[in-house]
């Protein structure tokens, strides 16, 4: 019996500070983050993804961490993580999944931060041909405190 294993990927990204920023120094501060898992027969996927920011006198500085992995016992199995910023938004998206002679189990996560809002979202799923697919949906979503 041959094994396939993916790596777990973790993708970070933030903003520059100029200096180091301690906790006491943000003037509201915030962390969000969802995981998730499912199984099917010999197939299994995993995703998470958290995000923090900080808010200070000279604006915000988010952080963000997303990561995936899969594992099938005579099948196939792949994990993706994406991190985009641009000047007013922080995303992440972490993909796995794994099939194994139809029978199969994924898991999707995004994270987000944008603003003085913080979100993450995990979506799983296993399906076992015959049988009625697992489903699950977990979401979390904070906004910081105006200045």
């Amino acid at each position: 019996m041959s094994r396939k294993i993916s790596i777990v990927l973790i993708g970070l990204a933030g903003g520059l500070v100029m200096g180091p920023v301690q906790a006491q120094d943000c003037n509201a501060a915030g962390t969000v983050g969802t995981a998730g898992s499912a199984s099917a027969g010999g197939t299994s996927a995993s995703t998470l993804g958290t995000a923090g920011a900080c808010v200070t006198d000279e604006g915000t500085t988010p952080s963000i961490g997303s990561g995936g992995s899969a594992a099938s016992a005579d099948g196939k199995a792949q994990s993706r993580t994406d991190v985009n910023e641009n000047s007013n938004n922080l995303k992440a998206r972490s993909k796995a999944q794994a099939m194994d002679h139809g029978t199969f189990s994924k898991s999707q996560t995004k994270t987000s931060v944008k603003g003085d809002e913080l979100q993450s979202r995990t979506r799983t799923m296993s399906h076992v041909p015959g049988e009625k697919p697992a489903k699950s949906t977990t979401s979390r979503k904070i906004i910081l405190p105006e200045q």
